[in-house]
């Protein structure tokens, strides 16, 4: 494959990304420089780039003089996670619901997982539903926050998908519940049924990893 022809970063970080986040590159893998250069026919610099990119995605984690790897949430990891997620997430919608106004981001990718049967993978969506929900209220230090947990967010996201914790029907209904509480004003509501729907999510997936031991 000639330089002309060879992948850039930001394929290389795609292709990446969609292997971690579809299990293709399991929990715990590593994922070297070397591999990747030789996967992709480009040089180790350019595969080092795409590797970094998802090391501050927090997709792959890097310890000093090590390999990265894809991390491999324990059960106590996953508990820590949603917490803190269920405390920026409540807050957002929160916010959002004084102002009565719910984020085209977060309102297109709702009408598109409702449009997904239960068999379809709703995970990219779901995702992008609560990403928006986040980046169109007024703090962008909340934002910051969260965008800070997001890797490890999706990485969770996607072992409920894998395993088959939920169906894009149950996940459409919860956030409709979400959505017609901040169209409504109601701020606690709103908070309180996003809590509920991360907690949710949460128990499901800690439920699924105790019975595995």
């Amino acid at each position: 494959m000639s330089e002309a022809e060879a992948p850039r970063p930001d394929a290389i970080y795609g292709e990446l990304r969609q292997r971690i986040l579809s299990l293709t590159e399991a929990p715990g893998s590593t994922v070297t420089e070397s591999a990747v250069a030789l996967r992709f026919g480009v040089a180790r610099p350019t595969a080092k780039l795409a590797i970094e990119r998802l090391v501050a995605d927090g997709l792959l984690r890097r310890e000093s003089h090590r390999a990265a790897r894809v991390p491999d949430l324990t059960r106590d990891d996953i508990v820590d996670l949603f917490e803190n997620r269920a405390i920026i997430e409540g807050s957002a919608v929160g916010r959002l619901a004084v102002a009565g106004a719910i984020p085209s981001a977060a309102l297109d990718a709702h009408r598109e997982l409702r449009s997904l049967h239960d068999d379809e993978v709703f995970a990219a969506l779901d995702i992008e539903f609560h990403r928006g929900l986040v980046a169109g209220q007024p703090s962008q230090r909340l934002a910051r926050m969260h965008a800070l947990l997001m890797g490890e967010i999706e990485l969770a996201i996607a072992q409920v998908q894998a395993n088959h914790l939920f169906t894009a029907t149950e996940v459409a209904r919860q956030h409709q519940g979400i959505l017609d509480a901040v169209t409504a004003g109601d701020a606690e509501l709103a908070e309180r049924l996003t809590r509920e729907h991360i907690t949710d999510s949460r128990d499901r997936l800690v439920s699924h990893l105790d019975s595995r031991h």
